[in-house]
Parts: structure tokens; C-alpha cells; sequence
């Protein structure tokens, strides 16, 4: 049964109960994948998983309940459980409903079928060649081609009916390269149209890339400036995203309460959430709630202008949601998220980073990042690898060295802004870029 066909008995078991409030989010999520390694496939996945969520409001309270059938039985047991459900809750919070009618941005998305199993087979095998064509790179590298197929749809009580299709593949190519002596490894992945994708490209860049940090030593013990590549500030941006969310800002979980409209960043900064950013696998035009989506500065010129607000985080404060409202799956709870987060390029190379810099480290990957950065208070410790700054200039590489500092005092300490953001790579909703950026005073633990 088709969605819109179920969405009909829900509406009239509704109304046989008299529930005149009401949601119906569904989302199905199909994925297909192959791996390659030492030039044969060694993994085939095809997956499918989706379902449907009812909302509806019951004397203030809201009731949720979900299912995978779509069935006329089950539509109706659907309503029954969520009404039920709605009947047992001791205390409610304000819940809210999108009202029909709103503009919608339109978004760039892709209605292609994804691909057949023997073209992501040949995809990845190509890949696969193009790794091994690169110097020094050896067996333990590896390729998989991918295509991921999203249907989102959200019918509402209110007259809301909206409808999100879109189809994104790439390939991962994960390099392994070796001078004789030691071996080093670096991954890079490339989205767009398989029959498109430029592999060779791509694939030196990974080679290129683990092989430059080939014989790394440790970095010095100090305080000193440290410049963050792109790679590795979308990184940070990306674990700390949270501190933005409204949700979390009332539950106690961020530093940033009774902060918008002051300066909590370097004047350099502006952060922005696009929902239509250029290069995002999956611009949407309409959130988890179905509230119209759209780009807002989160940070302009070092000031919080906003946090990101879905409805009932937007009532609490007195303000209107941002369209940040999120759900991870058909089945779970409203929450919020970023889109596309980035932060805006500024005018100078790395190049002229690093002269600014004249003594430190350039940071290019950074690990444990859950264990090591604690997202409510901003402090972090983290493992990290790139490469020394001497006299200006990038020098040899290191590894194996910690990064210690806190999240907030690095915003307000951000001396510079390159020029070099990378296309994200994430096939999904939510992204980070930021192009390079020179933070004065950071503490490294080497030898």
C-alpha cells in the first residue's frame, strides 16, 4: 500500500475517534553499496528501512506511535495506540502542529533510480585501479561505491501535505601507501552522478595526502599558534554543533543561554546554516516538523544572531523557529540539527596563514573526539596529526601530539580566515565546512 492510501484509513479512524489533531510523518530510506579490496569485490549491501510516525493531540497531550505495515489494519491500530498512548501521559509539554499554506524554497535534488548493482561494482573496481595507479600506494587499500535513495513525506491535520524525494551516490577511496620502510593510509570520498565522479582525482588526492605524512615525528610541548585545515576545523565544527541547538541551551547543556545578540566569536567569523548550501547532497525545503527551511547567520562578525529553534524550543523562548526541527528516523522524537554549517571563507591563503603564523603546527585530522571534547563545557584534548610551521612555512610532518583547549575561547580567538573550504562530503542532511583558520595560543603536548 502506498502512502498516500494509508495516510485515508488514518484520517477516517481519526475521525471516528474524534481526534482532530493530528500528524503523520513518513520516511524510507533505501541503500545500496559495494566494496572492493585487492581488485575483487569483497562486500555487497542492499538495505531498506522506513516506516510511519502518528503525532496527534489529545487534550494538550501528544501521543506518538509508529509502524513499518502499511495496511488498513494497521493505519487503524495506529491511531488507537497513539490516542492511548496520548491518555496515559501524567504531564505534557506544549506540542505544536505546522499550519498548510507556508512558502517553500525549491531544492535541487535528484529523482534518478539508484544505480544497478553492476555499475556501483564497476564504479568501485575503477576506483579501485585508480588507487593502485597512484606511487607507492599497496594491498590494504580499498574502494566502495554508494547511492542512498530518501522519501520523506508529512501530512498533517492542518491541511499540510508535503513531499521530499532524492537519490545521492559517491565513492570512498581509502588509500594505503608504503616507501619500504613504513606505511601510512588516508581516505577521500567524492559524491555526485557515478558516471561522473572523478576518480583518478580523487585517488591521488588520498595517496597524495598519506603519503606527505610519511616518516611524521612528534610535535613540540608549548603554547603556540596552530592553524586548523579545513578538514580539521569542519571536524570541531562538527562535534560541537550542538551548543547552537536551542534544545540543548534549555536543558542546561550549552554555555550559550542569554547569549544571542552578544559577541562570543572573533570579529572574523560568521557561521552560517544553509539548508540550500551549493554543494549539499541533500538540500531540503522543509524540516522535521514541516516548517519551511532557509539559511540564517548563526554567527555574523563574531554575534550570535541566532540559536537553532524547532517549534516548541521557538515557543519557550518567545521566538520563531529557524525550520531546525530534526528526526533521526521515521520513528523518534523531534529534535533539532543543522544543515549545511559552515564557516564563511575569508580572504587570505593557507598559504598566507601560515606566514601569519610564522611558529606552531598546521593541524590537518583530529581523533577522539568523543571521548576527548566535552560539548557542554567546550573543553577538548584531542589527538592530532598534520604537520609543523617553521619560519612560515608548512615543514615536516607529525603525529601522534595533542591539541588542548576549550571550543568558545578558540571562536573568540580566531586570528584568521583562509580562503580554501572543500565540498562536504556527507551523504546526508547535515554537513560541516569551513575553509582553514589561525587560532592564536593553543596548548600542544608533544615530546
Amino acid at each position: 500500500m502506498d502512502f498516500q492510501t494509508f495516510r485515508q484509513f488514518v484520517a477516517d479512524e481519526a475521525a471516528k475517534l474524534h481526534i482532530e489533531e493530528y500528524e503523520l510523518y513518513y520516511q524510507l530510506e533505501e541503500s545500496t553499496s559495494v566494496s572492493v579490496f585487492r581488485h575483487e569485490v569483497n562486500r555487497f549491501s542492499d538495505s531498506g528501512e522506513g516506516g510511519v510516525c502518528l503525532r496527534c493531540l489529545i487534550n494538550g497531550k501528544m501521543g506518538y506511535a509508529s509502524t513499518q505495515l502499511l495496511s488498513e489494519e494497521s493505519a487503524r491500530a495506529l491511531v488507537r495506540r497513539a490516542a492511548d498512548n496520548a491518555s496515559v501521559l501524567e504531564s505534557s509539554e506544549p506540542e505544536f502542529l505546522v499550519e498548510a499554506g507556508q512558502s517553500y524554497q525549491t531544492a535541487a535534488v535528484s529523482t534518478s533510480p539508484i544505480p544497478a548493482a553492476d555499475v556501483l561494482r564497476k564504479t568501485a573496481l575503477a576506483g579501485q585501479d585508480a588507487l593502485y595507479a597512484q606511487s607507492g600506494v599497496v594491498d590494504g587499500s580499498r574502494t566502495e561505491a554508494f547511492a542512498e535513495h530518501i522519501h520523506i513525506a508529512i501530512h498533517n491535520s492542518r491541511g499540510l501535505d508535503l513531499r521530499y524525494e532524492n537519490t545521492v551516490s559517491g565513492a570512498f577511496l581509502a588509500a594505503v601507501v608504503s616507501n619500504g620502510e613504513e606505511k601510512a593510509n588516508s581516505f577521500k570520498s567524492c559524491l555526485g552522478a557515478l558516471e561522473q565522479l572523478d576518480l583518478a582525482g580523487t585517488a591521488k588526492e588520498a595517496a597524495d595526502t598519506a603519503r606527505a605524512t610519511l616518516g611524521a615525528g612528534i610535535a613540540p610541548t608549548g603554547a603556540m599558534p596552530v592553524v586548523f585545515s579545513p578538514k580539521a576545523m569542519s571536524q570541531l565544527l562538527g562535534t560541537y554543533a550542538g551548543v547552537f541547538s536551542a534544545e540543548n541551551v534549555q536543558k542546561g547543556l550549552s554555555l550559550l543561554k542569554d547569549k544571542e545578540g552578544e559577541t562570543i566569536a572573533a570579529p572574523s567569523v560568521t557561521l552560517v546554516d544553509d539548508p540550500f548550501y551549493k554543494d549539499s547532497a541533500m538540500p531540503i525545503p522543509f524540516d522535521g516538523e514541516g516548517s519551511p527551511t532557509r539559511c540564517k547567520k548563526v554567527i555574523e562578525n563574531g554575534v550570535l544572531n541566532t540559536l537553532l529553534y524547532n517549534l516548541s524550543t521557538a515557543a519557550a523562548a518567545g521566538k520563531a523557529t529557524t525550520g531546525n526541527a530534526s528526526k533521526s528516523s521515521y520513528d523518534s522524537k523531534v529534535g533539532i540539527r543543522p544543515f549545511t554549517m559552515y564557516l564563511e571563507k575569508g580572504e587570505l591563503t593557507q598559504e598566507q596563514l601560515l606566514e601569519k603564523a610564522q611558529n606552531g603546527v598546521l593541524i590537518d585530522s583530529l581523533g577522539g573526539l568523543h571521548a576527548g571534547a566535552n560539548t557542554i563545557s567546550g573543553d577538548f584534548s584531542l589527538q592530532s596529526s598534520g604537520f609543523l610551521i617553521e619560519k612560515g612555512k608548512k615543514a615536516a610532518p607529525v603525529r601522534s601530539f595533542t591539541v588542548a583547549g576549550n571550543f568558545f575561547s578558540l571562536l573568540r580567538g580566531i586570528a584568521a580566515v583562509a580562503d580554501d573550504p572543500q565540498p562536504p562530503t556527507s551523504p546526508s542532511f547535515t554537513a560541516f565546512v569551513s575553509p582553514s583558520v589561525l587560532v592564536e595560543g593553543l596548548t600542544i603536548a608533544g615530546k
